[in-house]
């Protein structure tokens, strides 16, 4: 168990890369201890080596959290080494390309474990613990939970989802005094796309086309999101919950493809 149990503690999944990892840095220079979730363990090791220059204890662990036995552990194994949860960040994802025409339904329920059911399931994992703290949830969703996009509909749709679970969610545990939110990014420069498929060359291409469609003139960084997770998890962010947070250079208020 941590040595010193004043300190918060946040769990983080898809901490391995991008927005994940962004945001379990963010914690650690904000002083919290930080329990790191994802699949590739010398990844995971890495940061958490990085996390510990900052002063603060991180735990590594390694799981697939479309796994509910991985998932049982992953919270598990936090309150284990810390003693208490303070804050839940839902990070991983991942997204597919593909229309009603030629998803497949493998696609689309690989889909929605990852990018849904494994969030819904840490949720309520984490309800209990939160609640003894007075915790907070923040989960990553997308600026196509809130605008409609061709060719990626079950990302679209899992993000949608995403964005009304947080806000019923907010609802259900207000009278705990667990406040849930969620933010949903633009374009952001991680690894997200290229693992769903797309080449260096096409990725590339959509970054520049990206600043078009962006009307701040650019694609986000990930430490941009993280800095926004890490402030609705704080204290500051006290009277916020059932929000979704758009963080995307202005791209929902458009109709640019």
């Amino acid at each position: 168990m941590s040595d010193d149990p004043s300190r918060k503690v946040s769990l983080v999944t898809g901490a391995t890369s991008g927005i994940g990892r962004a945001t379990a840095l963010a914690f650690a220079e904000a002083g919290v201890n930080v329990a790191i979730a994802g699949r590739n363990l010398n990844a995971l090791q890495e940061l958490s080596e990085q996390i510990q220059q900052h002063g603060v204890e991180a735990l590594a662990i390694a799981a697939d959290l479309t796994f509910d036995a991985d998932a049982e552990r992953a919270v598990a194994e936090t309150l284990e080494k810390f003693g208490q949860l303070d804050t839940l960040v839902n990070a991983a994802g991942i997204i597919i390309s593909g229309s009603i025409e030629n998803t497949t339904l493998e696609q689309w329920d690989t889909m929605m474990n990852i990018n849904l059911r494994s969030v819904f399931h840490l949720m309520k994992l984490a309800v209990p613990l939160l609640e003894k703290t007075r915790g907070t949830i923040v989960n990553v969703s997308s600026v196509t939970g809130l605008r409609s996009f061709p060719g990626v509909l079950a990302y679209c749709v899992s993000k949608a989802a995403i964005d009304q679970l947080t806000r019923c969610t907010a609802l259900e545990l207000a009278p705990k005094g667990i406040r849930v939110n969620a933010v949903n990014p633009g374009v952001v420069v991680t690894d997200i796309h290229r693992r769903g498929g797309m080449s260096d060359e096409s990725y590339t291409a959509f970054l520049e086309h990206s600043k078009t469609t962006h009307p701040l003139g650019r694609v986000g960084e990930a430490k941009e999101v993280a800095d926004l997770i890490s402030f609705l998890a704080s204290d500051r962010a006290g009277w916020i919950t059932g929000a979704t947070y758009s963080i995307d250079g202005g791209r929902a208020l458009t109709c640019a493809r």
